[in-house]
């Protein structure tokens, strides 16, 4: 589990580059690092890596355990966004049956504006009904520009874990945890896109799953 930009005790790739910002008077894309800016997206390249929002809408990279992990919560909001009637849920079903697609491609098939569209994407990445990859795109003046494919999460990770959304989320907590090997559990609550609650953490913390070094911090047993 890994986080892009640093903001949490997850542990983050751009702050693993040891490396200056290309502008660290600015935020945004400036703030990334000067030369290995691109590490992020060779690294989504790879197979068993998956490039998610779960991070309460910020990327979150999974390795295949975590994504077990994240399976039957990121199925759950699948199946309430199809099971809509707004663009959300047209745009789970037109994957459903036109595979993952282009954001061209979607803004022409289903008539959404761009603006619209991006809302729409955000909202269902946040929650893990859909992930994007990057992409380039060939322009007409020979050179290309950064766009996106859209996937439904039961397109990008195929075996269902069979567990209750509940198990998920703690296993999605350890995980975590281990992941960061020391934070604090106020901080543990707001690293994902679900809320968790503190009877989750305690519970943990009763079966040994996760273990209080000193009050208020957890560390993964």
């Amino acid at each position: 589990m890994l986080t892009l930009t640093q903001d949490a005790a997850l542990p983050s790739l751009f702050a693993a580059t040891h490396e200056e910002a290309y502008d660290a008077t600015k935020k945004g894309f400036a703030s990334w690092p000067k030369t290995k800016w691109s590490w992020g997206g060779e690294l989504s390249e790879r197979p068993d890596v998956f490039e998610t929002k779960l991070h309460r809408g910020k990327t979150l990279f999974l390795a295949p355990e975590a994504a077990r992990a994240a399976d039957p919560l990121c199925r759950a909001a699948l199946a309430q966004a199809e099971s809509g009637d707004d663009d959300a849920a047209r745009l789970v079903r037109h994957l459903a049956g036109a595979g993952p697609s282009t954001v061209e491609d979607l803004k022409s098939e289903l008539g959404l504006a761009a603006a619209t569209l991006r809302k729409v994407r955000e909202g269902l990445e946040r929650d893990g009904a859909i992930v994007a990859r990057g992409v380039a795109v060939e322009d007409s003046k020979g050179g290309h520009r950064h766009s996106s494919v859209l996937s439904r999460w039961d397109q990008v990770w195929r075996k269902p874990w069979k567990t209750t959304e509940d198990t998920a989320l703690e296993e999605l907590v350890v995980i975590g945890v281990r992941a960061a090997v020391l934070t604090h559990e106020d901080e543990v609550r707001n690293w994902f896109s679900w809320p968790i609650a503190r009877q989750t953490i305690a519970d943990l913390v009763a079966t040994g799953r996760l273990v209080h070094p000193v009050s208020g911090w957890l560390s993964a047993r």
